[in-house]
């Protein structure tokens, strides 16, 4: 009799990571748990990535059961770029046909960040246009290498042309596409609670890009940030932009320090409230 597809892909329940930390002190030791901005039950749209490999870890070890994972990369340039992200793909594909607990699993190619709900395939056509989703995250968002000029790689990470006028109001840096086009695409995809997540590396040039700034001036706030840990997602390669470097040399980003941002709307209280009088007012009908 062949394995089952759970035993192939060796899917563990859902439990928290738990990360041991030596404290001071002889002979102590404690452990902690990682945070996970996420719980197996949301709805969740993962943007830009890199082979899916964090895709398949979501689903494999996370128990993560509502995915529209999504590349910018064409289904030839992945291949070109990723080679090993054929397996991953192919797993969740599997998964997708096979496992019953599956509420959907989706791959597409082609979407570009800032163009989310946009038709297809640069903005992921209908099927993200509905939103409704519980977390929306972006790991490691990056141009590539568009310039070895830290200040224009600043800018091109931060925004868009459109808004230069509007951040140098403010006294921030002008950019390009990036990271503010992908939060104004991403909030009208959320659910009334629902978080966008952005992680990125540590120190400079990433510190440069004042990530917290630039949400704030598009109607997001921090709602928690915390240290990344690759060693969470069992299976997850940090994938670069500009593809695998031959013989596997180069520096791996799941060895670098990062961090977490969840960004909340800044109105999100207030919408939290008016979708409880709108169902107390309901219930008050139905009386």
């Amino acid at each position: 009799m062949g394995k089952s597809k759970k035993q192939r892909l060796n899917r563990t329940p859902h439990v928290p990571y738990v990360k041991r930390t030596k404290l001071k002190g002889p002979h102590t030791t404690t452990q902690r748990a990682s945070q996970l901005p996420f719980t197996p039950t949301d709805r969740i749209l993962l943007v830009g990535e890199g082979d899916f490999s964090f895709a398949r870890s979501l689903y494999t070890h996370h128990d993560c059961r509502s995915l529209v994972a999504t590349c910018y990369d064409s289904v030839a340039a992945l291949a070109e770029k990723h080679p090993q992200s054929s397996e991953y793909i192919n797993d969740l594909e599997e998964a997708a046909r096979q496992d019953a607990s599956v509420v959907a699993i989706k791959i597409l190619y082609g979407v570009d960040a800032t163009k989310l709900g946009k038709s297809l395939p640069a903005g992921g056509g209908k099927l993200v246009k509905k939103g409704g989703f519980d977390r929306v995250m972006f790991n490691f968002p990056h141009v590539g290498g568009l310039t070895k000029d830290v200040n224009r790689q600043v800018r091109y990470n931060q925004g868009s042309p459109s808004l230069i006028v509007r951040f140098h109001a403010h006294g921030l840096i002008g950019g390009t596409e990036l990271l503010v086009g992908f939060f104004k695409a991403a909030t009208p995809l959320l659910t009334p609670a629902g978080t966008i997540i952005v992680t990125i590396f540590e120190g400079e040039p990433y510190s440069l890009w004042n990530i917290r700034d630039l949400a704030r001036h598009v109607g997001l706030q921090v709602g928690q940030s915390f240290k990344f840990h690759a060693e969470a997602y069992q299976g997850y390669r940090h994938a670069r932009t500009l593809g695998n470097i031959e013989g596997g040399r180069g520096w791996k980003g799941e060895d670098r320090d990062a961090r977490t941002y969840v960004f909340e709307r800044k109105d999100v209280e207030q919408m939290q409230t008016q979708q409880a009088k709108r169902m107390s007012s309901d219930s008050d009908e139905d009386d």
